[in-house]
């Protein structure tokens, strides 16, 4: 996975973990892609605090996914949605077999609850 879309997608299900302070600087490194001399300059500290403090966060939100799997858990369900779109999408496309595609639904929202 493209790492910004993963620090961005850490960031949404960890970030009110971090403090405002690590939030604004934080959000404006990954989400509004400002630079480090940029954010220092706004912030009032050192470049290489905004650098410190930003892989603190990384840290931090990684730490927090090795604990709880969310993103993962989250990326495995949307998976499992697609794998769904596409079975009830070769059904309208061919009209297979009603059984096959009802078991094959069904395989598949069972593998979301052992997700969940």
């Amino acid at each position: 996975m493209n790492e910004i879309l993963e620090q961005a997608l850490l960031y949404d299900f960890y970030g009110e973990l971090l403090t405002k302070h690590q939030q604004e600087i934080y959000e404006q490194f990954v989400l509004e892609d400002l630079s480090l001399s940029e954010i220092a300059v706004h912030a009032g500290i050192s470049r290489q605090g905004v650098h410190d403090l930003v892989k603190r966060c990384q840290r931090l939100l990684e730490g927090y996914e090795e604990k709880l799997h969310l993103v993962e858990r989250f990326l495995n369900i949307r998976q499992s949605v697609q794998e769904i779109n596409q079975v009830l999408a070769n059904y309208e496309e061919s009209h297979t077999d009603t059984q096959k595609t009802i078991a094959e639904i069904r395989r598949i929202s069972k593998q979301i609850i052992e997700e969940l």
